[in-house]
């Protein structure tokens, strides 16, 4: 079980003006679940019952995935990041963005909708394993009319269908073939 500390902070009282005079913002503190420490956890013998993977819970497919840089590095080489999935449970964007893999280019930083699928700034290209996604939506359709049938919005493009495993290799940022 985590234990809670209070942080003690001391930060000075902003008066924000209104039209009907000054009003105060109030400062709370807010619990911060801290990890146990080694010693504590050390009181509480772990049974071996507790350890071992329940047989009834299946192990749920697993897509791993990786994503090429937009751009090479120095040595010539495509940077290179890597994430896994359980198949069917995630989106695309929210994949990368969980595990910090950049997703928009400088405007789509700022400009992005959220992933309501209504900007298209969070365009990828599907190098490899395009079975293991869905098909493309009503929303991709029309923002991807004249785009190559690889590329995607991240925000429409779920990874796996619960019951598939393998391996999608995402193109970041991609740029049109010449």
């Amino acid at each position: 079980m985590a234990s809670l500390r209070y942080t003690a902070l001391s930060v000075p009282q902003h008066e924000f003006p209104s039209k009907y005079g000054s009003c105060r913002k109030p400062i709370t503190l807010m619990p911060r679940k801290t990890p146990p420490s080694p010693a504590a956890s050390s009181s509480f013998p772990i049974s071996a019952a507790s350890t071992d993977a329940s047989p009834a819970a299946p192990d749920k497919p697993v897509i791993k995935l990786e994503f090429i840089g937009p751009k090479p590095g120095p040595d010539g080489s495509y940077p290179l990041d890597k994430a896994e999935a359980i198949s069917g449970e995630k989106l695309l964007r929210n994949i990368m963005l969980d595990d910090k893999i950049e997703l928009y280019a400088a405007y789509g930083k700022v400009m992005n909708c959220g992933g309501g699928g209504s900007c298209g700034t969070c365009i990828v290209e599907i190098v490899d394993g395009k079975d293991l996604l869905n098909e493309r939506t009503n929303t991709e359709l029309r923002y991807l009319k004249k785009k190559p049938e690889s590329w995607r919005l991240a925000c429409q493009t779920i990874v796996g269908n619960k019951q598939n495993s393998g391996k999608v290799v995402v193109q970041r940022l991609p740029q049109r073939k010449k």
